[in-house]
Formats: C-alpha cells, structure tokens, sequence
C-alpha cells in the first residue's frame, strides 16, 4: 500500500505566510504540519512507500523537507513529486495530482500497480489513523467521515448518508448538499484498492472536475462498494488563518 499526500495547493487565503512556503510544511508547534499528518500512520504497517505531491512553486521546499523526514522515518520510502505548475491557474487540481502521481509512481516509472491511500497534506488528526487502514485492508474502497454536528456548517462539505445495518456503507453521497440527509461529512481521507484506479482514469478521461477530490466519491460510489470511517477525536481542516491557530491547540 502506497500513501500520498497532497500538497500541491497554493494556499491563498493563508497569505502571507504561504508566500515562500507550503502550506502542510507550516509549523504546528514546532514541526511541519505534514510531519503530524504521518505520525497518524506510523503505526500502519501496510504502508510501503509514501508519495508527496506538489507544484513548481514548494517543490524545492518538499525536497529540502524530505531529506529530514526519510531520516526520522527510515522504514518508509518517501518520494517528492513535482506536477509542473506554477499557479492557481494552471494547476491540476486534488484528483488531477491524484492521477498525475499514478501515472508514473509505479516500477520503473510505470503506472501504479498498489492499493493507494489518499490524505491532505492540511488536514489534521488528534488520534492515529490504524484503524482506517485495518478497515481499508478488509472493504477496499473506503472514505474518511467526521460528523460536525452541524446542519448549516456541513453544507461546506461532502455529505454522507450510511447504511443502518452496522456495515457503514455509504448509501448517498453530496457534494455541499442545500438539504443535507445528515450531519456526517466525508473528509480528504480516502483508500482506492488497486482495482479501482482504472476507474480514476476514466473519471477523468469522461471529461469530470479534475478539482474536489469529493466530486471523484460522489462519481465512484455508485459503480462500487463503498465504506466509511468515522474519524474519532477531533479533525482539522486548515483553510484559514483561524483554522491554523486553533491546529496549534489540536496536537
């Protein structure tokens, strides 16, 4: 099992402190941001090779980082992945990176051939994530959710319906719903065995958002199975300079 983080964003709306610096390699009390994001799968044995994508901009900064972190993390392969661009405007978008690191992460420069695990390199967790992939390993294709609690705040997000019966199948999923069916939103947490990765090709091969990597769920969860994780604890999504000093309190 390969995991990769996406990093490619340019952070606008965290300027200026994203000026020179990617937003997951922000300091969270001391270490970058994405270091806390992988803390959450130390744990994972399954995970073989851990991909980080970005753009032109921060590539310089994710290779000086990846010295120091293939250091601390010895057992774990960690490659640097450059999509080219240089601004919002010509950038590929969360699923667009996601199938840009597939087409040559594998043997040889190859198309992946694994089972890939997705995470945002800005999204934070209070508890490990082992659970998440022990679950991915027996469903295959599962999603992160986190409940808000909220029934305005979860029209920001993806919105997931789950079956009664104990087996947390998703039954609907929306994209920023204007009546969501519940509270429970689906978060940059995400588990495509390797037999579902043909079908990213085609989602975006159809012509769809190469952007949301939500609008990619909403798409694939009706051509195969798919479970959710609720994330316990608390989760952090920073997007803004608020959400980045409350992370500082999360870990």
């Amino acid at each position: 099992m390969k995991l990769l983080v996406l990093a490619a964003g340019y952070a606008t709306r965290l300027s200026p402190l994203t000026d020179n610096q990617a937003k997951p390699l922000l300091p969270v009390r001391g270490r970058p941001m994405i270091d806390h994001v992988l803390d959450c799968f130390v744990d994972c044995s399954e995970i073989d090779g851990v991909f980080v994508v970005t753009n032109h901009r921060y590539a310089p900064n994710f290779e000086h980082w990846q010295k120091a972190a293939a250091t601390a993390r010895p057992g774990w392969r960690i490659r640097v992945f450059d999509d080219g661009t240089t601004s919002n405007a010509d950038r590929l978008g969360a699923i667009g990176d996601i199938a840009f690191v597939m087409n040559q992460s594998g043997e040889n420069g190859a198309p992946l051939d694994d089972d890939l695990l997705v995470v945002a390199g800005d999204n934070l967790f209070s508890q490990p994530l082992t659970p998440f992939v022990k679950l991915a390993r027996r469903r295959g294709f599962v999603v992160g959710a986190y409940d808000v609690g909220d029934r305005e705040l979860i029209k920001q997000y993806s919105c997931l319906r789950l079956s009664d019966d104990g087996e947390a199948r998703v039954m609907s999923f929306t994209e920023k719903p204007q009546h969501p069916e519940s509270t429970l939103a689906c978060i940059a947490l995400y588990h495509y065995p390797r037999a579902v990765l043909p079908l990213i090709r085609q989602y975006l091969d159809e012509g769809n958002s190469p952007d949301q990597p939500g609008w990619l769920v909403q798409w694939l969860y009706s051509r195969v199975p798919c479970y959710a994780y609720t994330v316990p604890g608390r989760w952090l999504d920073i997007g803004s300079k608020q959400s980045y000093d409350a992370a500082q309190h999360l870990i």
